[in-house]
């Protein structure tokens, strides 16, 4: 059985093909300025960053141990749940700058996808139905973006022309 196949306009580069190339950037645009937020949210708050009070990152953590899939994670967190709080709201930072402006795409998306993931183990574990907690959506989110990087619009992209660029010549 024979497929026919019909010419795009604009030969290969017709709007589908950049329709596809540019699929993943309203993604990353929205997990890039989610997770800025977060951090930048986390980062202002200072009951947040506390090791005990209402809000606070020890509180929050307390009252989700016996619930986690893994409290012992919950446990490790609680030896210091200020700087846990910390590093929880630097990485979303990081995690958020990378995918913004496509620098290390791919680490940058299993950063998120870690993070994520962490968070539904922990926090959100105990959401009944299990699709009413979001960090297991957010997790899903970043997969896309762990396999295909950063490919348009970004610092990766900017950097491996120039990199072909060099090996081909051109300066």
């Amino acid at each position: 059985m024979r497929t026919e196949t019909y010419p795009s306009p604009g030969g290969d580069r017709g709007w589908r093909a950049e329709a596809a190339r540019y699929a993943l950037l309203p993604l990353r645009i929205f997990l890039g300025v989610t997770f800025v937020y977060a951090g930048l949210d986390k980062l202002t708050d200072g009951g947040f960053l506390a090791d005990s009070g209402a809000g606070s990152i020890g509180e929050t953590m307390r009252a989700a141990r016996d619930s986690a899939a893994l409290p012992s994670l919950v446990d490790l967190a609680l030896h210091a749940p200020t700087g846990f709080g910390y590093a929880i709201a630097l990485g979303e930072l990081a995690v958020g700058l990378g995918t913004l402006l496509g620098l290390l795409g791919r680490l940058a998306a299993l950063g998120g996808a870690l993070i994520s993931l962490s968070l539904w183990l922990t926090m959100s574990w105990s959401s009944d139905p299990y699709y009413y907690g979001n960090d297991l959506a957010y997790l899903m989110a970043w997969l896309p973006l762990v396999l295909a990087g950063a490919p348009v619009l970004s610092l990766d992209a900017m950097l491996h022309t120039r990199r072909r660029r060099r090996r081909a010549g051109y300066r």
